[in-house]
């Protein structure tokens, strides 16, 4: 499975108010509030947290076929400079980071191994386009003959008739940016 967060940090400057009363126990355990208050930029810090989580969230709901609101169940660790490992209950996820003056954006798996995947950063108007557009280069399938439908999580699932061509996908947006993620379906 596959999970994906963005977040643009200019609009996360101006319309989210991190250091509001209670947000920071809200969301993150005790462990990476202190990470957050001793970051040399907390703000950064913060939202590298979020799309690790949400990221690792995505992967967990696909896996699992299950919703709910945990975020501070979902502890992150580092173990490079941009790839870490969130984990929840017994699972594990595998991330790995961009940061860009611009946006950060992360992607999760749920393997430590090397899996096949396809990613994009981009308009969030035209994501579900560029998605299809990538699905049409990888499956020789025309992307106008290709259909989105979502999982019964909410999760989006893309089609060619009846023939399921993604194994795991997620999209992300926030602010001016958008982005996506997918296995196809021959992949593990």
């Amino acid at each position: 499975m596959i999970g994906n967060d963005i977040v643009d940090l200019n609009f996360a400057e101006t319309e989210s108010n991190w250091q509001r009363l209670g947000f920071l126990e809200k969301q993150f355990s005790l462990k990476e509030q202190k990470i957050i208050l001793n970051s040399e930029n907390s703000f950064l810090q913060v939202w590298l947290f979020w799309t690790m989580k949400e990221a690792a969230y995505k992967c967990h709901t696909q896996k699992h076929h299950k919703r709910f609101f945990a975020p501070q169940k979902f502890e992150c660790s580092f173990t490079s400079e941009n790839e870490g490992i969130v984990v929840f209950e017994d699972d594990k996820f595998y991330t790995t980071t961009f940061l860009d003056p611009f946006y950060v954006y992360t992607i999760a798996k749920d393997t430590p191994k090397e899996t096949i995947f396809f990613s994009s950063i981009g308009s969030p108007k035209r994501i579900d386009k560029d998605l299809k557009r990538k699905l049409q280069e990888e499956t020789a399938i025309s992307s106008k003959e290709i259909t989105q439908r979502k999982s019964a999580i909410g999760a989006p699932l893309y089609y060619h008739k009846e023939k399921l061509l993604t194994n795991s996908c997620t999209i992300s947006h926030h602010g001016n940016y958008g982005a996506f993620a997918f296995t196809l379906q021959n992949e593990s």
